[in-house]
């Protein structure tokens, strides 16, 4: 892959790294880094696959992103209501939400939550959180941006974080650190189990396939995971989100804001995706 773009673009400055796109047993790895360098990564990715070949496109990725997703799983030991490593995990996410922006939440004597932000030159920048963040997601000020990352955490159920309605401590942790918090339904999770492993259409049957091998007796490879899937399964899973997008968004609760939408999260993110990072950063 290196080489068929080796003419177009000056590759001095990367480093090759040992990552397989896909291997000859079909498990391809998500979001593929085949070079990095100080500043910048080379990821592969496929695009469109046919009978007589594979669509791969190459992007390069700077090493500094403008927004991070972080999904915030914990497994319940059989006998158990609620996993044990719960609140450590709230503690990590609130430690990442905090510490990989410069936009930070702070409390005032009133109680009312207001937001701080380094401006460059030793000049902190305060406004009440909400207004502050629209400011800065909507501004084409460097020295707000630079140092700036949209956070967005994203928890379900499972016994651990209780409701979207009913937040035990933990999940106040997680609201009161991301810019963002997303609630994936217990709903919504059935429907995705249901639809693509239970009883899954003739479309979707690889994803059921990929599912049942990784936790065969024999497996010889783990094809369902958020690193490694196989092949086909990724094809049906991508015409599945595809296909269904409006639907699924409605899957996802919005914990924090409180008066926020999924809409508005994709504005966001979008207004912050088309801003020119090249001469911002």
């Amino acid at each position: 892959m290196l080489k068929a773009i080796d003419k177009s673009m000056d590759l001095t400055s990367f480093e090759k790294t040992n990552n397989n796109l896909l291997s000859k047993d079909g498990i391809l790895r998500n979001a593929c880094t085949i070079a990095v360098s100080n500043n910048s990564s080379l990821v592969a990715s496929i695009t469109r696959k046919t009978d007589e070949k594979i669509i791969i496109s190459i992007v390069e990725q700077s090493s500094k992103p403008f927004a991070i997703f972080e999904c915030k799983r914990v497994g319940v030991e059989e006998g158990m209501k609620k996993g044990p490593q719960t609140i450590e995990k709230a503690k990590q996410g609130a430690y990442v939400a905090r510490a990989v922006s410069s936009l930070q939440k702070v409390r005032v004597s009133s109680g009312d939550l207001y937001g701080i932000i380094y401006k460059g030159n030793n000049v902190l920048y305060s406004q009440p959180y909400h207004e502050l963040l629209a400011k800065v997601v909507g501004s084409d000020d460097a020295e707000l941006l630079q140092r700036f990352i949209l956070t967005v955490g994203v928890v379900s159920n499972h016994g651990n974080w209780f409701t979207s309605e009913d937040h035990n401590k933990e999940l106040k942790v997680l609201a009161q650190s991301y810019d963002w918090l997303i609630f994936l339904t217990d709903s919504g999770i059935t429907e995705f189990v249901e639809d693509l492993i239970i009883n899954p259409t003739t479309e979707y049957e690889h994803v059921k396939k990929a599912f049942l091998a990784s936790y065969a007796p024999d497996k010889k490879k783990n094809q369902f995971t958020k690193v490694q899937m196989n092949i086909n399964a990724d094809e049906a899973l991508l015409k599945y989100f595809t296909d269904n997008l409006r639907h699924i968004e409605s899957w996802f609760n919005i914990i924090a804001p409180s008066s926020g939408n999924v809409r508005q999260l994709k504005d966001e993110i979008k207004t912050l995706k088309l801003k020119s990072w090249e001469e911002i950063l």
